[in-house]
Parts: C-alpha cells; structure tokens; sequence
C-alpha cells in the first residue's frame, strides 16, 4: 500500500534529522520540525465509506496505529474547530487524525546544512552562479562551467562526480551532459498557488495539516488542504493548490524553458501523453479560468466561514513533471520522483517532484544505492548508515515494538509530541485486493 510505502520513508527521514541533531549537525529542532496532527477530512457517502475503508486497511500497519477515525462533529470540531463552525449541521463528514504529523522548514536545514559545511576544509558554496555546460573530459570526469550572475565572470571545476539537484533546472542540464539517460525525459511544467493568512485570530485556532480528497479526473498531486505552517518562527495557514501555468522551468526561469527541453528524442513521448492525460488538459484549464471568488468557494467548503480580506494568493513555484518514454504506449506521464544516473554512475540528477518530508532522505539513499554500489554494500558504509538511520534496509512495519521505539527515540531528540500508546501486538496484514495500475504521487502540492 502506498500509504505504508511513505509512512515507511518517513520514519528514515526522521531518523536521519534526528541524528544530525543529536551530533550537532543540526541545531533548536524547532527551528525546523513542529509537530503538526495531520487528517483527512471528506463528505458525501461515497467518500465516507472509501475513509472508513481506508482507515480500516491501515489498522493493521502499526505505523498507523494510533489514527482516530470519527463521524461525530463535535469530536472533529476538537480537532479542527475552525472547518467545522459554519457548517451545515445535516452535512455528513468524516475525518481520521493523528498526532505524530509535522510540518518541515527545508530552507532552514538546508541553511543549517551548509552552515556545518562551510566550516569544514574543501567545500566552496558558490551562489547567484547558473551552470551553462556540463561535458566529459577525456578522463570520464566531468566539466562544470558556470557563470556569475552578478559580475559576469565565468568559471569551469572539474569533479569525478556531479549530483545535479536543480528542480526544475535539473531536466536542461542531464541533456547538457550528454548522456543517453537523459533521452528518455521530457518534461511539462505545473506551477502552484495557495491561498495565504498571517491572521492570528485564525492561525492560532487551526493546528492540523487536513487533506480532502482530489475531485473527478483530477490528478493526485492536485489533493485540496488546509495547513498549519509555521515558517521562521511564524505560524501560517494555507490552503489549496490551484494550479497555474507558465512555460519556465524554475519561477525565475525563462519563458523557452519548455521550446528548448524539446528534442527529437522527447518529443513524440509529450504528443502520446498530451493525448491520454486528457482530463489533466482539462483540469489544468479549469484551474486557469478560476477567479477569486471561485477560489474562496473551494476554501469555504473546508473553512466556511473564511473571509476574502483574511486571506491573499501566493504563488508557490514551479514543478516539472516527467515523461517519460514508454515502448509501449510511447511516454507516460511520472507523477513521482525519478533517479536519472549515468551507466557508469559518474552523473546522477532527481527529477520530478520535489522531495517532502516524507521522502527526502530515503531518496538520496536510493541515489547513493545506485551510483555507489559497491560501496554501499560494503560493511563500512552498511555500519556507517545504519549508524545514522537504524532501520535502514529493514521494514518497521513488521515490528510495533520498533515502530513504538522508534517514535519515541526520534521524537524526544527533535522535540515532537510523544506518540500515542499503541497496540503492540503483532496483526496479519491481508494482501491488498487486485486494483486496476494507476500512477500516484510520492506527495501532494
């Protein structure tokens, strides 16, 4: 189930956070973790019956124990008082909460993470640079060359290995490096807009990060929610996606990003994927034509009694989706994230959604897994990252006491609720019921 899939990678992010922490790699976890309940929350009978279906499932994973599922609002109301008040009283909703949910700061550990590192011999942090070339030498290393952006000056760095983690930026420089990989992407990019409130009158009554359920035809990624977020010390809330579009890779990017990814080698496999992601089309131009008032209807239907005044549009950032070249139905869309790495491993980029919470670590875990092998089957490098990430290589959701643990060790280190007491017991998982292939997001927008 995929549920499991991420609540499993997120326990190894937690794990990696927590001993960075714990060696003073990262510093006042509440800087950049808080915990947050997180929910689900629907109405109508149809998504009231698949929540209860789903929340049934999950009861057999210990990493879901702990969950609460009600059908009574006043016990919803305790949880989420600001998406009940105003509501109709004949309404029926349902909801699952639990307490163990985040919300992560990643710009502030990223700058933490670079503050550690430039107080450490060889590393250099170059920034307001662009990369305009990445070609092989005749060493099989690579050439880097880059331009200053404030004075001009341009620059090439020599390495053995490049990771290119450039978002939207990362598709343009693989097909710069010249690997065949990089033949089989294309990519369509899908901005974001949340509807924004600094209020404290409001934000100081909603703590939950409440995801609804996506409407007909829509794509995963597309999941309505109503967040707690505190940024900088700051507590928000936002809500949405509404999806936007611009032909820019990168919010700062340029208008021919989409025209100059294009290749002889991508172009078919975007035609095939125009044509049977139809109802994505659809759905992308619904978004457009969507007015203010019409995006405060869609907040009304999880905060009804939300004002336009209290709230503005903020425009997230850009996403840049995958196609990807398919013998049989010539391309298909990638709603995940992508690990493109050269035959030899000298290269390697992330493409596709950008890493959340859930996944960040165990990513580049993967990354790590495919471009060093050998050296990540090695004992040293084995007992080094289970150093850092205890359950790595193993599954916590075949033991609650390891779950239980696990929860407790990492929660006290980075300063998070302590968890629920949970059942311990070991339960039968049944196989999941034959479902017809559908692509899912590792995350929503």
């Amino acid at each position: 189930m995929k549920a499991i899939e991420i609540n499993e990678a997120f326990q190894i992010s937690r794990q990696f956070w927590a001993w960075q922490v714990k060696n003073g790699i990262l510093k006042n976890p509440r800087s950049f973790i808080n915990s947050t309940p997180h929910m689900s929350f629907v109405w109508g009978d149809e998504n009231i019956k698949y929540l209860k279906k789903r929340y049934d499932a999950l009861q057999a994973s210990p990493l879901f124990r702990g969950m609460q599922y009600s059908e009574d609002p006043e016990q919803i109301k305790k949880w989420v008082p600001l998406m009940m008040e105003g509501r109709p009283a004949n309404q029926k909703i349902a909801a699952t909460w639990t307490p163990i949910g985040t919300d992560v700061n990643f710009g502030e550990i990223t700058r933490q993470f670079v503050a550690n590192l430039q107080s450490k011999p060889n590393f250099s942090l170059k920034l307001s640079s662009e990369v305009q070339d990445i070609t092989r030498n005749g060493d099989g290393t690579w050439r880097i060359a880059y331009k200053n952006l404030k004075d001009g000056t341009k620059t090439e760095t020599d390495a053995k290995f490049v990771f290119i983690g450039a978002g939207g930026g990362a598709l343009h420089l693989l097909q710069k490096s010249g690997i065949p990989e990089a033949n089989e992407y294309a990519g369509f990019p899908v901005g974001g807009s949340f509807l924004v409130t600094e209020n404290p009158a409001i934000a100081e009554r909603h703590l939950a990060k409440a995801y609804g359920k996506a409407s007909v035809g829509a794509p995963p990624m597309s999941v309505p929610h109503l967040d707690t977020r505190v940024l900088d010390g700051k507590r928000v809330i936002l809500f949405g996606p509404f999806a936007t579009f611009s032909t820019k890779f990168l919010k700062e990017g340029s208008y021919f990003d989409l025209i100059t990814s294009t290749t002889t080698h991508n172009v078919w496999p975007m035609v095939k994927v125009g044509v049977a992601e139809y109802p994505l089309v659809e759905y992308l131009a619904g978004q457009l034509m969507l007015s203010d008032d019409d995006r405060l209807k869609a907040l009304q239907e999880y905060f009804p009694n939300a004002k336009k005044e209290d709230w503005r549009l903020w425009q997230a950032g850009q996403r840049v989706q995958i196609i990807k070249r398919d013998a049989d139905k010539g391309g298909v869309l990638k709603l995940g994230t992508e690990v493109v790495a050269s035959k030899d491993g000298s290269i390697a980029g992330l493409l596709g959604a950008s890493p959340g919470a859930s996944t960040a670590a165990p990513i580049m875990l993967d990354v790590l897994k495919k471009v060093f092998k050998d050296k990540v089957a090695s004992p040293a490098w084995q007992s080094k990252i289970r150093q850092i990430v205890p359950s790595y290589g193993t599954k916590l959701n075949d033991s609650p006491d390891k779950v239980y643990q696990e929860w407790l060790s990492t929660g006290q280190i980075l300063q998070l609720t302590p968890p629920p007491a949970i059942d311990r017991t070991v339960v039968p998982q049944a196989a999941p019921a034959p479902q017809p292939k559908r692509e899912a997001a590792d995350l929503a927008l």
